[in-house]
């Protein structure tokens, strides 16, 4: 004889489990009988305005009080000092870095180089640079005062029209007349935006981007300021084989000699790949004696795009270094540097 077995339904097993749940104390709090107690750091309790706002105060007070005391606590047990993290001192090492001076034995290659290249003539001082300046076609306003800006800060620099012509014969014409060195100053959207820099007669040729331009009248000074002193020229922060390269490109558009009596220095500060560029004069105090900065203007940002070998030639050209795509595209990481 076969005895039949009965299978619950599924959901009635559920109802009954649920039923036996409802039956076992709550061991949960209910959230109408939790007590919030206000914060030390927050003060949003408090109705009054005033209160609220002189609250807010001490407690900011406390906090920079504290904090002053734990420094002095530092200093005082002579611990050393903490240096934040940053996107530099978190800078990935890269082959070509340069370390120490060129006299050392380490870095008999690069002088080997710097007295081969096609900068050495101009360092050994074996001929005045003489630059000149021109734009796009049809310039806009901002763009002809910014080259104007510039012929009165690069010594013995003239600014021209281009007239529709190309670029190739404007080099092969510039290199007729015995110029060094070509700065073209492209623009978009009726503001500067791109600088061609093009060294003659065998190059090489780097382009910039152009970004962030105030021009001296955007910094509320005079441009009769600026005087036909030569001025120094500092290099600060290039510290690989393709960064060296440009800043003696940079360089080698002034005179190798400069003129202290005028009192002008003009600075190229590379930082994270970025250069820029500031102009300033100095200024001593007769009181106290110590200098100080006073800057004339214009200013500037450049960023690399591509060093060419040789003079201009987008279809033929042998580059050097190309950025290629966007930053993600063309590295995995944000702490590699390139200048």
């Amino acid at each position: 004889m076969k005895i039949k077995t009965l299978r619950k339904n599924p959901l009635s097993r559920h109802r009954e489990e649920n039923v036996m749940a409802n039956d076992e104390p709550s061991t949960s709090t209910d959230k109408a009988s939790e007590v919030l107690l206000p914060s030390d750091s927050n003060f949003n309790h408090i109705k009054c305005k005033a209160v609220r706002y002189q609250k807010c105060q001490e407690l900011m007070k406390e906090r920079a009080k504290a904090k002053k005391a734990t420094k002095k606590a530092r200093i005082q047990s002579g611990a050393p000092k903490q240096v934040p993290h940053t996107l530099e001192s978190l800078r990935e090492k890269d082959e070509t870095m340069i370390v120490g001076n060129l006299d050392d034995e380490a870095n008999e290659e690069l002088k080997f180089d710097c007295e081969h290249d096609e900068f050495a003539a101009y360092y050994r001082q074996e001929y005045e640079p003489k630059v000149l300046i021109t734009y796009a076609d049809n310039p806009n306003r901002k763009t002809r005062i910014f080259g104007r800006e510039l012929t009165r800060m690069i010594p013995n620099s003239i600014s021209l029209y281009r007239n529709r012509s190309g670029v190739k014969k404007i080099v092969k014409s510039a290199t007729a007349r015995n110029f060094t060195d070509i700065i073209i100053v492209n623009e978009d959207q009726c503001k500067p935006n791109g600088m061609l820099i093009i060294h003659l007669p065998d190059g090489p040729t780097a382009h910039f981007k152009l970004s962030n331009v105030k021009l001296t009248t955007d910094l509320k000074r005079n441009h009769k300021e600026i005087t036909e002193h030569r001025p120094e020229v500092i290099l600060n922060n290039f510290t690989t084989r393709l960064g060296f390269t440009i800043g003696r490109m940079l360089g080698a558009l002034f005179h190798y000699q400069p003129e202290f009596k005028g009192r002008r220095a003009v600075t190229f500060h590379n930082q994270r790949d970025y250069i820029f560029f500031r102009h300033h004069r100095y200024e001593f105090n007769l009181k106290n004696g110590k200098p100080r900065l006073r800057e004339l203007g214009p200013r500037f940002t450049l960023k690399l795009r591509s060093l060419q070998h040789g003079t201009f030639d987008s279809k033929y050209g042998d580059y050097e270094w190309i950025i290629q795509g966007r930053r993600h595209e063309m590295e995995t990481s944000r702490r590699k540097f390139f200048l």
